[in-house]
Order: C-alpha cells, then sequence, then structure tokens
C-alpha cells in the first residue's frame, strides 16, 4: 500500500476512535491536540532530518490505545506499540519500520523517563509536548468538563503538565514554542 493511503487509513481509524463515546478523552483530543502533534512533528522531522513518514503515523497511534480503552491509559504507551504493530502489520506495512513505529510510541511519555534513541523518537515526543503547551484550553476542559477537577486541583495539574512538557522538548522545540510556552506561563503562573 503507497504511503499517502496508509495513512489516510490510520488517520481515519483514529479520528472514528476518537468520536465514540467510550474516549474519556472526547473527541478534542483529535482536534485539538492529535493533529497539532502531527504537525509539529512534521516541522521537527524536517528540521532534524527524521523520517517524516515514520514520524508521521507515530503520531497518528501515540495515544490510540488510550483513546480505544480507557483501562490502558496508564500504560498507554506500551499498550499504543502494540496496538500499532496489530494495525501497521494489517496494512501490510513492513516490519523493520514497524519497529520504529513502536519506539517512538513507547518513548513519547514525558512523566516516564525513557531514552529516545532515534530523531524520529524525539521528533514525536517534542512534539507531543509541543500540542500540550499550544493547547491549554483543552487541558482545561480535559481537567474542569472531562475529570471533573475542581478550579484548584484543574489548575495544578495544567501548570504540572505545561512545566514537564516544556522540560521534555528537544532545543529545536524549545526555538519553536518558547514564545507560546512564555504565554501559557504567563497565563498559568
Amino acid at each position: 500500500m503507497e504511503t499517502s493511503r496508509l495513512i489516510e487509513e490510520i488517520e481515519k481509524l483514529v479520528e472514528e476512535t476518537c468520536k465514540k463515546e467510550t474516549n474519556i478523552f472526547g473527541y478534542t483530543i483529535w482536534s485539538h491536540h492529535i493533529k497539532d502533534v502531527i504537525k509539529y512533528g512534521k516541522m521537527l522531522a524536517d528540521k532534524l532530518g527524521a523520517d517524516i513518514e515514520i514520524v508521521e503515523i507515530s503520531a497518528l497511534l501515540h495515544d490510540y490505545a488510550g483513546i480505544k480503552d480507557k483501562s490502558l491509559h496508564e500504560n498507554h504507551h506500551i499498550h499504543g506499540a502494540i496496538e500499532a504493530e496489530k494495525i501497521l502489520l494489517g496494512l501490510g506495512y513492513p516490519e523493520e519500520k514497524i519497529e520504529k513505529v513502536k519506539h517512538c510510541i513507547v518513548s513519547h511519555r514525558g512523566s516516564i523517563n525513557s531514552d529516545r534513541l532515534t530523531q524520529e523518537a524525539v521528533c514525536v515526543a517534542s512534539a507531543d509536548a509541543m500540542a500540550h503547551i499550544a493547547q491549554v484550553p483543552s487541558l482545561f476542559y480535559l481537567v474542569y468538563c472531562r475529570h471533573g477537577m475542581n478550579v484548584d486541583e484543574g489548575a495544578h495539574w495544567v501548570k504540572s503538565k505545561i512545566e514537564r512538557s516544556w522540560n521534555k522538548l528537544c532545543p529545536e522545540a524549545k526555538e519553536l514554542i518558547k514564545d507560546t510556552y512564555i504565554g501559557a506561563k504567563q497565563i498559568l503562573f
């Protein structure tokens, strides 16, 4: 299957899963997170000379497990790699590329200390963090509307998320998102 068609198939699968009532994050995880992770991942791949195909597929699938099944959310990075392998094998994607995608997914979380051994993994992890910083309103939606936190709990959670996200960025990503981060900090702190 040609790459553009493969990406379209994955995109369709992920977006449809985001629309389901069982998705604890709501559809906004697609519209206000995953799409940004793809955008920032591709920007970074271009800057760092990484494989854009691997980055885009990994960005599409990085949170898939937790979206598909809320019981998998706590370890969605591990379950996500397993889900990605199943999906990609079913689409006839080469096994050596699947391993690269799996590494990107397993190592994307900021709250888990994981070595990012490839430029692609650096791109996906940084793009994930950039999307958090760029989409503070979606974080507020998550904490107040989806998780029912009170004002102080939610504000503390969002502040911590923004700081963790900033700390996991590669230098190139920090340069790209610095002004947005400063603005978010002014609002939150």
